[in-house]
């Protein structure tokens, strides 16, 4: 059993971070807010009251938080984890970020003699209380296989990926068919609504067809009610749109529908349905489509 750190206990980062508790493990850990933790104190988390602090106590400290600004506030400056961090501890970054930053932070925490991956996970929350979250990996591949065991406590496969910031590019790249995916759904949902088929009848047979990818069963149902917590919200998912059109002008690679899909998304935020879950784009579609939600 290994003596972790965990910053960034919310609606992931929180369940995350109980997994690795009900594994076994000793966890310190830190958010911005700490009346988010108090259920994990409970169950026997540690708190600490700065990312430097969970750091220094840990051997192998982990954070998943929002995007790139909060990795760098988490980081960075006298509190920061790389203030906290001494030769040979490891730091595993869990957030989906630019991987120009995740490869500057992976050269700091180099420095300090420590070692760094970026390690992005795939699933929702629903994937992660059944234990089917996937984990990929970037950086050195030694560290890697040191950690791969308490990975596996997180969800049942870890991949290799490569060297540092190519796992979360790898996430990026992944994330981008979310919301394009949800969009094609909705568009189905709404042509056979309007054409006379019941809302509940549509979303039943496409759940099930061929089409019925893991994040269209799970996701799917949103359009007949949203879940009272968002899983993935609009400023979330947005942030990852953009970074996948980033790197696609970066790489020239042409991003037609998740262009497209990201238009969707900024007119959610313009109907100020920023905190709804992305699904809620079922709605902007609605609304242009004449159909009351």
């Amino acid at each position: 059993m290994a003596n972790l750190g965990f910053i960034g206990l919310g609606v992931m980062g929180g369940r995350l971070a109980k997994r690795l508790l009900d594994a076994g493990h000793s966890v310190i850990g830190y958010n911005r807010t700490k009346s988010k933790a108090e259920s994990l104190m409970d169950a026997g988390l540690a708190w600490g009251d700065t990312p430097r602090v969970v750091a220094e106590t840990a051997d192998v400290t982990l954070s998943m938080v929002t995007n790139t600004k909060a990795v760098l506030a988490i980081t960075g400056g006298p509190d920061g984890v790389i203030a906290g961090l001494t030769p040979g501890k490891i730091y595993i970054d869990m957030s989906t970020v630019s991987p120009a930053t995740s490869r500057q932070l992976a050269a700091q925490v180099a420095v300090k003699g420590a070692h760094m991956l970026d390690s992005p996970v795939s699933g929702s929350v629903e994937t992660l209380e059944s234990g089917k979250l996937t984990v990929m990996v970037g950086g050195d591949e030694t560290i890697f296989e040191q950690v791969k065991p308490i990975l596996l406590d997180i969800g049942p496969k870890a991949t290799y990926v490569g060297e540092n910031g190519l796992a979360v590019t790898m996430k990026i790249a992944t994330n981008l068919s979310l919301a394009v995916q949800m969009l094609a759904f909705c568009e189905g949902v709404l042509l056979a609504e309007k054409s006379g088929i019941k809302r509940e009848v549509a979303v039943e047979v496409l759940t099930h067809s061929v089409i019925g990818s893991p994040m269209v069963k799970y996701r799917g149902p949103f359009v007949l009610g949203m879940p009272d917590e968002p899983w993935f919200n609009i400023n979330m998912m947005q942030k990852d749109m953009n970074l996948a059109l980033e790197l696609g002008q970066q790489l020239d690679v042409p991003m037609p529908t998740t262009a497209a899909t990201n238009e969707f998304l900024t007119a959610a935020r313009g109907m100020g349905l920023v905190e709804e879950d992305f699904a809620i784009i079922f709605e902007v579609l609605a609304q242009m489509s004449g159909v009351n939600k």
